[in-house]
């Protein structure tokens, strides 16, 4: 199971590996009202998060200092972010054995989807011939009611961010002789139908803002992550 999820992420990274600017960042699937989720319990999958380097030869390597000091900035931004939101969000407990598989079996899916989305969704030019009205309809199969079952939740909210931040020999190559691999900021939050598997609604960017090594730029982040998030509730002032 971890090979597979390990796969699917590697794969789906090489979808959002351009330098372009999407020319759409969000999708909401037709037919879907924010009263639908009304008075709703929304689980929170655990956000999958991940902060590296980029090396000199533009390979990332993985910082496990920055990754945990990025996912506990976000659990508690994530907190405070509830007050902009009419739902409440349940984050999922810590899974163990079979649950704890199938849970990442379909974080993983929504990785790859997600990825998919901003691909062939919000860059037009990329449309898939069923996509070419525009209409944003993807799903993650109607599987995932095991979740629904499993948590007691109609809908999930799913959140992947990956930060590659640039060495110094990295910075050198594209500063001195022009090549070399730029920094990666990618992010995407996603509302899901539990029951269906049909992604309701989907933020996603190629280029996300805010140092996810910091608070201030974790809130940043965060807040991009759920920018008109279905309910949010507008802040005063």
């Amino acid at each position: 199971m971890r090979a597979f999820v390990a796969c699917v992420l590697s794969a789906s990274l090489l979808l959002v590996s351009t330098p372009s600017m999407a020319s759409e960042k969000a999708g909401v699937r037709p037919g879907f009202e924010e009263s639908q989720i009304a008075n709703e319990k929304i689980v929170l999958f655990r956000p999958a998060v991940k902060v590296g380097e980029k090396s000199m030869a533009g390979i990332f390597e993985p910082r496990a200092e920055w990754t945990d000091e990025a996912r506990k900035l976000m659990d508690a931004e994530l907190i405070r972010a509830q007050s902009r939101l009419s739902n409440e969000l349940t984050p999922l407990g810590d899974m163990v054995g079979d649950d704890a598989e199938m849970v990442a079996e379909y974080e993983a899916l929504f990785a790859s989807v997600a990825n998919s989305i901003m691909f062939h969704q919000f860059f037009v030019g990329n449309r898939l011939p069923t996509q070419k009205k525009g209409d944003f309809d993807w799903t993650l199969g109607g599987e995932t009611k095991r979740l629904a079952e499993m948590t007691g939740a109609n809908y999930g909210l799913f959140i992947y961010t990956e930060d590659h931040y640039s060495s110094g020999g990295n910075k050198a190559m594209r500063i001195i002789f022009g090549v070399g691999a730029p920094p990666l900021h990618i992010g995407y939050a996603g509302l899901v139908d539990l029951n269906t598997g049909h992604v309701l609604w989907l933020n996603a960017d190629a280029q996300m803002g805010g140092d996810v090594r910091n608070a201030e730029g974790m809130e940043k982040r965060v807040r991009q992550l759920l920018e008109d998030f279905p309910g949010s509730v507008a802040e005063e002032g």
